[in-house]
């Protein structure tokens, strides 16, 4: 079976990941990552996050996927022995400077093209490989066949592919528009995601408005958002293609986007989970419209002009602290606003997940009974008829106005 691949913006966000189904987590350091808003990891912090992950039999890459400048590489040859020696399963590089750098600081060090190296072709993909790439990050811009052609020509390869998150409005990633409107380089890990800023258009000189070829409402235009990817219904084909790893968008999403989308895949994987029912999982996070991309050849309907994101069919509620077997009292930290008298969901990785149940009671820590959930990360304890596991999340399914 192909290794399910997340994103780890943090050490919790890596922990979530491993949690709820991940065979491999990716993260950044504090340097050389393209996510460099994400949390990200210090060198103690990835030293004791391979330990954490090989302790579980997991794998950890680490991106160092910037696009280098003369002054980066000391550092980034330091970095990448530093990998080495910590037992990093790879790094994930997108510059052929750095990737040749890698190569002689750290020879045992595993590499991983990263999808900013626009690779979209079997010739490409094969010039790595005879640079000593153990993987290649497919373009977002492949469709199934270009990648069945890419595994027959490049036999051994590891082939890995997105398979859910956002997309890009610009080819594989490599942007400019951050550079020109922010100052910050989106090649370098600063990007301000401007392709997601609402726009208003403004015609000086029109010859009429024949002329205009964009509108807007009262809520702007999103001349730049694309939509969000979901390949969920597409696993057997990509596996078909001999696609070794689905790779999931994310590192600067939250822990509970990570436990539902991680979950849902992990579950329709494992044949636990119907593919309607992981789309139905999929939908109870935040999200843009879904699009299949390029999975079936060119498509022009990738672009989300209607909005920035949809809100969910549920809202994150609570983490569990401590469990609690049924009818006990679990210690949970408040996340978003519930009250005594509504519907609580259960998101959990073990075999309670989907469960639902009205809260009847709830108090805080020094026992005064608790009715509306609204301080912001209070600690409550409250009465679970439904076995409840630290680590588990709760949720609050979301009314929709017909």
């Amino acid at each position: 079976m192909s290794e399910l691949l997340a994103p780890a913006g943090d050490f919790e966000k890596l922990k979530t990941a491993l949690r709820f189904g991940a065979d491999a987590v990716y993260a950044g350091g504090k340097q050389f990552s393209l996510r460099s808003g994400a949390g990200n990891f210090s060198e103690d912090e990835l030293e004791e996050a391979v330990r954490y992950t090989h302790a579980r039999g997991k794998k950890l890459y680490v991106a160092a996927n910037v696009f280098a400048r003369k002054a980066d590489f000391p550092a980034l040859e330091k970095y990448f022995r530093f990998l080495q020696d910590i037992g990093a399963d790879a790094a994930i590089v997108s510059d052929a400077g750095a990737f040749a750098a890698a190569r002689r600081s750290a020879p045992r060090l595993s590499l991983h093209v990263s999808t900013q190296a626009n690779v979209t072709n079997a010739y490409a993909a094969r010039f790595w490989q005879e640079q000593g790439a153990s993987r290649v990050v497919l373009a977002r811009e492949l469709s199934l066949g270009e990648i069945a052609h890419i595994a027959g020509l490049c036999p051994g390869l590891e082939l890995e592919a997105f398979v859910h998150g956002a997309m890009c409005i610009s080819y594989s990633g490599r942007c400019l528009l951050s550079n020109y409107l922010a100052g910050r380089d989106s090649n370098r890990g600063a990007c301000v995601q401007a392709c997601r800023w609402k726009y208003r258009l403004r015609a000086e000189n029109a010859p009429g408005p024949g002329e205009l070829t964009a509108e807007e409402d009262g809520r702007g235009t999103y001349l730049l958002n694309s939509k969000d990817l979901n390949l969920l219904a597409r696993l057997s084909e990509l596996e078909g293609a001999e696609v070794c790893s689905f790779k999931i968008e994310g590192r600067m999403k939250s822990a509970y986007y990570l436990a539902t989308v991680v979950g849902a895949y992990r579950r329709v994987l494992d044949g636990r989970m119907t593919v309607a029912e992981g789309q139905a999982e999929l939908n109870k996070a935040a999200h843009r419209a879904y699009t299949e991309a390029f999975f079936g050849g060119e498509n022009a309907d990738t672009v989300n002009f209607a909005d920035a994101q949809e809100a969910g069919s549920a809202e994150y509620a609570a983490d569990v602290l401590e469990g609690c077997e049924g009818g006990g009292c679990a210690l949970v930290q408040m996340r978003n606003r519930f009250r005594v008298g509504e519907i609580l969901e259960v998101l959990s990785a073990g075999n309670e997940h989907g469960r639902r149940f009205v809260l009847s009671c709830m108090e805080d820590e020094a026992g005064t009974p608790v009715a509306d959930a609204k301080q912001v990360m209070q600690k409550l304890r409250l009465c679970s008829p439904v076995p409840l596991a630290a680590g588990d999340m709760l949720r609050r399914p979301v009314r929709r106005e017909p």
